[in-house]
């Protein structure tokens, strides 16, 4: 899954997507409350058709992988729905609320305490236990974390991203410095280098005002817990976060980042080549884009690098993104969906579906086939994959991260001082998470942490 800081909703979809949300939390209470566990699931069927949905680009290319598994499974037939990214989490909540959802479907990683929270996904350990296929140490730690709520394993990794660096190597070279630094004061310092070598040109960094992840990720590098007491409560009014937060405020402050958001940026490959901005917090779905879109004289003068950390030694945290392959809690043929889970997670697989679609393997043993590991500008990630880090698991986590992105860009624009932004944002999501305090006061802590029963 691209993170989400990197996409925008409109306003009245959001409302839509809130208002079933709610709907389906609703329903998912009253299974708990009233059902016994009568929901968890229908008895399982012959396989015959299997409906899986995959998003985006993901969507297009998988069919290209079915060939091989329908060879080992004849009886089962894959039939392969494509869902735009801008829809996709819609209409998973519609198909939810209509009865109505796949077998198999691909799932962001941030997604996943909110549909777990509604009861619409299997648990499979057990499965994943007896499977030769899937083999949770061949994932990324962090990345595997993300399909865990409460001990419970609800989807098994299918690509990753995270985010770091991408950079001219030759500006920061200019600038005097010849590899990126590790630590936030040298990272500070080569910003500053490179203000003074562009003048009015341009800007040492871009960080897109309306996108929560670099607020976010500084946090998480600091130590900043973000909620405390069972991710019931705010816990931005804290020393760790404010620090964080001061430091990202103080890249705009000091001219080293353009106060703007993601739409104001004309187009971000020609103004990187222009040299408007020399560096830029990005995921590994650019690493094909520069490649295609940056002109010739420049394929050896950008470099991607992990992030630096607050004191050293590197890199710093950064955020556990990508997707998952999760099974319909409901579905009838659970066994086939495990069985295109096994095959779709199989090293090969793997290998061969980053050669369709770009995407990172979620396998170690993937990035070594196709030889990722020591690629020049994907070598960073997997440096930076061994240290990444998931925000709180809980279903309200998207709109908690767009009111961090709130309260960061008022302060940014000066509209607020960070003290005023920071006890304002402790007291909007504080209010934000008071139906999952009241779930917690009432024993229902499964329901509110997406753990099921």
């Amino acid at each position: 899954m691209r993170l989400p800081a990197a996409r925008s909703t409109p306003l009245r979809a959001r409302r839509r997507l809130r208002g079933a949300l709610a709907a389906g939390l609703a329903a998912g209470l009253a299974a708990l409350l009233g059902a016994g566990g009568a929901g968890c699931g229908r008895a399982e069927a012959p396989a015959s058709e299997l409906r899986l949905w995959a998003m985006g680009r993901e969507g297009e290319v998988v069919a290209a992988l079915l060939p091989g598994f329908a060879v080992r499974h004849p009886g089962i037939r894959v039939q392969v729905q494509q869902v735009p990214w801008s829809a996709a989490h819609e209409k998973l909540l519609t198909a939810y609320a209509g009865d109505a959802m796949p077998d198999l479907f691909q799932l962001g990683n941030t997604w996943v305490p909110e549909f777990v929270a509604l009861r619409a996904l299997e648990p499979l350990d057990a499965r994943i236990a007896a499977s030769r296929s899937v083999v949770p140490e061949d994932y990324f730690p962090g990345i595997w974390a993300t399909n865990a709520i409460g001990g419970v394993t609800y989807g098994v990794p299918w690509y990753v991203d995270t985010r770091v660096l991408f950079y001219r190597r030759d500006w920061l070279a200019r600038a005097g410095f010849a590899q990126m630094p590790g630590t936030w004061a040298g990272w500070r310092e080569a910003l500053e280098a490179l203000r003074a070598r562009l003048g009015d040109a341009g800007f040492p960094i871009l960080l897109p005002l309306d996108e929560w992840a670099a607020p976010v990720l500084l946090a998480l590098q600091r130590g900043a817990p973000l909620l405390r007491d069972d991710a019931s409560h705010a816990d931005f009014d804290e020393p760790r976060f404010r620090e964080a937060l001061a430091f990202y405020v103080g890249l705009f402050r000091s001219g080293l980042a353009p106060p703007r958001g993601a739409a104001a940026v004309g187009n971000l490959y020609r103004d990187f080549a222009a040299g408007r901005f020399v560096m830029l917090l990005t995921g590994p779905w650019n690493l094909g884009e520069f490649a295609q879109r940056l002109p010739a004289e420049l394929q050896d003068a950008w470099a991607t690098a992990p992030l630096p950390a607050p004191e050293g030694p590197g890199p710093g945290l950064s955020l556990a993104g990508g997707a998952s392959l999760a099974v319909h809690r409901g579905s009838a043929h659970k066994d086939a969906a495990f069985q295109l889970i096994e095959y779709l997670s199989e090293p090969e697989q793997q290998a061969a579906f980053h050669r369709l679609s770009g995407d990172l393997p979620a396998r170690r043993s993937a990035w070594e086939r196709a030889g990722l590991r020591d690629d020049r500008h994907a070598r960073a990630f997997w440096v930076q994959l061994q240290a990444v880090a998931s925000p709180p698991r809980i279903p309200e986590w998207e709109r908690v991260a767009e009111r961090i992105a709130r309260a960061a860009e008022e302060v940014v624009r000066g509209e607020r001082s960070l003290d005023a932004a920071v006890a304002a944002l402790d007291g909007d999501v504080e209010r934000l998470l008071a139906k999952r305090r009241w779930m917690l006061a009432r024993g229902l802590g499964e329901a509110a942490s997406g753990e099921a029963p």
